[in-house]
């Protein structure tokens, strides 16, 4: 089992733009839908990612005393679990990104 810290190094070490930055404090990656629920998850609040080869384990919102609570995302493959990866941080660094024609 891999433990990646590295999606929150990426969210961290994403670039700052002064004049228009992005945000990832609310940056919502979609999860395999269950049953009719559509779940998307907040990557501002990921503490860590674990990669299987059965799964993805997505761990966020953890406090004190292990409050925090787990996505999990079901692979077939370590290769399949990669891709996941893959997504999240394409994911998150498009959140980094300055954001244009926004509105207050």
């Amino acid at each position: 089992m891999l433990r990646a810290t590295a999606l929150l190094a990426l969210l961290a070490a994403a670039p700052a733009h002064a004049d228009a930055p992005g945000s990832t404090a609310f940056c919502l990656f979609p999860l395999p839908p269950d049953n009719a629920t559509q779940r998307h998850i907040n990557l501002g609040i990921v503490q860590y990612v674990d990669l299987r080869a059965d799964e993805v384990r997505i761990a966020f919102g953890g406090g004190n005393l292990g409050s925090g609570h787990e996505a999990r995302i079901p692979v077939k493959s370590r290769d399949e679990a990669d891709a996941v990866l893959a997504r999240l941080r394409e994911t998150a660094i498009r959140c980094a990104q300055p954001t244009t024609g926004a509105t207050p």
